[in-house]
């Protein structure tokens, strides 16, 4: 009995696999597909358990099991041995004949014909002007005229024969294979073979570098010649070749390599800048760590590793005097400030101001008037430094006041003013760097956190901003309101010296892996211009306060003088040519030149050496 619940036809039962239902029964309902939740294990156990387990499938419409009646296996094994579906039917029995073989005369039924099929029929009729009605109406489309056109057709065929393509303009044809030579010939000259040496040697190149890519060969007669190993795989590579082949032209631009150079104005146009070594001031018997020099312009000053610092006449390289400190001076700095006459002077641990007593008596006397009119304030200032008188030993010798700190000071610096002086300090702490006033005898220290180790310090020439140069950048800081203003970026390992334009706005940082660093402070925070003209570490450098020249001092004992113009108008870039390379100082455990410092009118440059002496370069 045929279950018939399920009205969905004779269809394909795969369509309803992904519904829950299986069909619609007579009222239009869903049929529901039974809750089948077996996983393999049950499968497995009801195979082995159930003994109707194969007699048992599932019925596709209801998606239920139907146990098979032995009737119903019973066929299907007839079935399988491809016997008739019915029991009782005999394919063997006799066939009887309807119709015989003689042709009779009369018809097997003599039923008259129906009127029907004579008369057209009126529910045709009916169906036809309907449709011709609906299709009238334009309810029903006919069928669209089959479109013959092939769907394979000549792309050029409708072409203008005359007309360039753009891609026969822009052909580029394939590139020919060279034509064979000598050393390809069966029987190459005997220059053409290779000897065991040039094979051995052919062998170990890469593919890519070697000018032949087989070895020639020589054979007796052209009958010998066997064949080609590699012609398959050169066959192969040169189809590869030519349909991977980017044909595409290439627009070539000529340029004349001469007008990618900048354009540099020639150093003669660009004079004056120091040429010529002048003179030699000898007199220290070790390297010559730093220079100074008076704001006029007549006296030098100079602080060596031999403990001593010596005062030398600019014009004559005479050595004027010579002050023993008991250490080696590392910093020495004169007062910018033309009406005092003050030196401070770096050793150890301790900042000495000394009056050199060079020069016009009335200034020098003035200097020692002004230090001497200083009143204590009535109550102990608590203070980072202690401010000592010197000694009437040392008073002889030149020396006013000794700054004395708790570590060993590395750098001093002087405010353009005058008065105030900076000194670092070579400490870990947020010590590092110290401010003082001279005329008040008062230090301060104006930073509350470290920032890594301070190299150098320097004033803005006009401004009240502060430069702190640590190993890797600059901070600019604001004296008056007290803030970081800028951290320059200096791209380069570890910063050595730094020297500020006289306008203010540009400075230059030297660096120990011999890059020179210059920073538009309007521009970016980040180098103008990194230039490399030394080959070894950069010891220091310096601007020229009225000409446009700045200079370095590296370790590979030369000076580089460069010319760096600085123009008003904010739109034009600043104009950085090398013009002068100073030689002279010779090679001393590895150093060069360690100070460079320009004259303050003049343009003239010193530079010190660790060969012991100062020159001067005009």
């Amino acid at each position: 009995l045929q279950d018939i619940r399920n009205t969905v036809g004779n269809i394909p039962m795969e369509w309803y696999q992904d519904f829950p239902h299986v069909g619609y029964n007579l009222d239009g309902k869903k049929i529901y597909k039974p809750i089948r939740n077996k996983d393999e294990l049950d499968m497995f156990l009801e195979k082995m358990e159930n003994p109707d387990y194969w007699r048992t499938v599932q019925d596709r419409m209801t998606g239920a099991d139907i146990k098979l009646t032995d009737e119903q296996v019973d066929l299907v094994h007839r079935l399988q041995r491809g016997q008739f579906g019915d029991v009782h039917f005999d394919p063997y029995e006799p066939a009887v004949d309807f119709f015989t073989h003689e042709v009779m005369i009369h018809p097997v039924t003599n039923r008259p014909a129906d009127k029907r099929s004579f008369i057209p029929s009126l529910t045709e009729k009916e169906k036809v002007s309907k449709l011709v009605h609906a299709i009238k109406m334009g309810w029903i489309k006919p069928r669209k005229p089959r479109d013959n056109t092939p769907t394979y057709y000549d792309l050029w065929a409708h072409e203008d024969p005359n007309s360039i393509l753009g891609r026969h303009k822009m052909h580029v044809p394939a590139p020919k294979m060279k034509l064979p030579g000598h050393e390809e010939s069966y029987n190459p000259p005997p220059e053409y073979l290779l000897s065991e040496e040039e094979k051995l040697a052919w062998e170990q190149q890469e593919p890519a570098e070697r000018k032949l890519n087989f070895i020639p060969q020589q054979y007796r007669c052209l009958r010998a010649v066997p064949a080609y190993s590699r012609f398959i795989h050169e066959r192969f590579e040169r189809c590869l070749d030519l349909y991977l082949c980017p044909r595409q032209r290439k627009m070539r631009v000529n340029v004349d390599p001469e007008d990618l150079i900048p354009k540099l104005p020639k150093p003669r146009d660009l004079q004056p800048f120091p040429t010529t070594q002048a003179l030699v001031y000898r007199g220290h018997t070790s390297l010559v760590r730093c220079l100074s020099v008076s704001p006029s312009g007549q006296w030098l000053v100079s602080g060596s590793d031999d403990c001593t610092v010596r005062f030398w006449e600019v014009c004559t390289a005479r050595c004027m005097k010579t002050l023993p400190v008991g250490g080696v001076v590392k910093s020495v700095a004169w007062n910018p400030n033309p009406t005092v006459c003050l030196v401070a002077i770096c050793v150890e641990q301790s900042v000495l101001l000394v009056n050199p007593c060079l020069g016009d008596k009335l200034l020098y006397g003035a200097t020692d008037q002004l230090l001497e009119s200083y009143v204590a304030p009535e109550e102990e200032r608590v203070q980072p430094v202690q401010w000592v008188t010197a000694t009437v030993e040392e008073h002889s010798k030149g020396v006013r006041l000794v700054v004395q700190h708790s570590k060993a000071v590395k750098q001093v610096t002087w405010h353009g003013k005058g008065d105030y002086f900076a000194s670092v300090v070579s400490d870990n702490s947020n010590m590092q760097v110290l401010i003082h006033q001279t005329s008040k005898r008062w230090s301060q220290n104006p930073f509350r956190k470290r920032k890594g180790l301070v190299q150098c310090v320097l004033f803005h020439p006009i401004r009240p901003y502060f430069f702190v140069a640590t190993q890797r950048y600059v901070r600019v800081y604001n004296l008056l309101k007290q803030e970081l203003t800028k951290k320059l970026m200096a791209n380069c390992k570890w910063v050595s010296s730094m020297a500020i334009h006289p306008g203010g706005d540009n400075i230059i940082c030297g660096s120990y892996d011999s890059k020179l660093a210059w920073f538009d402070l309007d521009l970016s925070t980040r180098p103008y211009q990194l230039l490399r003209h030394h080959k070894k570490a950069l010891r220091s450098v310096a601007f020229h306060k009225h000409y446009p020249l700045f200079a370095s001092g590296s370790d590979d004992g030369t000076v580089i003088v460069c010319h760096g113009m600085v123009y008003n108008d904010l739109l034009q870039n600043p104009l950085l040519v090398p013009v002068k390379v100073l030689k002279g100082h010779a090679m001393t455990l590895d150093l060069g030149v360690l100070d460079v410092l320009f004259h303050p009118t003049q343009p003239w440059v010193f530079s010190s050496g660790a060969d012991g002496t100062v020159r001067l370069y005009t």
